[in-house]
């Protein structure tokens, strides 16, 4: 799998291989930790014309559970479909399905093979806040830069991509 954040630049993306029994549940689980956020807030897949979302007090009617469901019953030959994570902040990822592989030794877990930047700090206030934050870290007359650069405990790099922690929090899942 291919995820790509939308509306946000520089593109930030990570290329995926995950099991096809796990739940959308735990895909869940896995497209946040790829992107080192808490999973602290809601979200939803839409897979075609269906919606598949968290187990919360007062889901949409036509939703299901996405504990109900593995990704191979989800995709059912779906190969692009969305990801919304943090409705407020409305960070939607485009979820590419390139490629069905299988093998004799079956994958555990899922495992990131490469990616490009840095993902957004959490609760920037999605991509708009997101541009607005970049801006203002880099620009020391900005009114904002000096409590951006605080909350970011002092330096963020957008460019900055590290594969090694992303499976490390992924090995963390299991």
């Amino acid at each position: 799998m291919r995820i790509q954040l939308n509306d946000v630049e520089p593109a930030v993306w990570r290329r995926l291989l995950v099991p096809a029994a796990v739940r959308m549940s735990t895909l869940a689980d896995i497209l946040l930790a790829v992107r080192g956020w808490s999973n602290a807030q809601l979200h939803a897949f839409e897979v075609g014309e269906q919606r598949y979302g968290m187990d919360d007090d007062d889901p949409p009617e036509d939703e299901i559970d996405e504990q109900t469901v593995t990704v191979l019953q989800a995709l059912r030959g779906v190969t692009r479909f969305t990801f919304e994570y943090d409705f407020g902040d409305s960070w939607e990822h485009e979820v590419i399905v390139e490629e069905l592989t299988r093998s004799d030794a079956g994958l555990k877990h899922a495992v990131c093979l490469d990616g490009a930047n840095a993902c957004p700090p959490e609760d920037v206030g999605g991509p708009p806040g997101y541009s607005t934050f970049l801006r203002a870290i880099t620009d020391p007359g900005h009114e904002e830069h000096e409590a951006y650069l605080e909350w970011v405990d002092g330096s963020f790099d957008p460019t900055a991509f590290d594969l090694g922690k992303v499976n490390t929090r992924l090995q963390k899942l299991r």
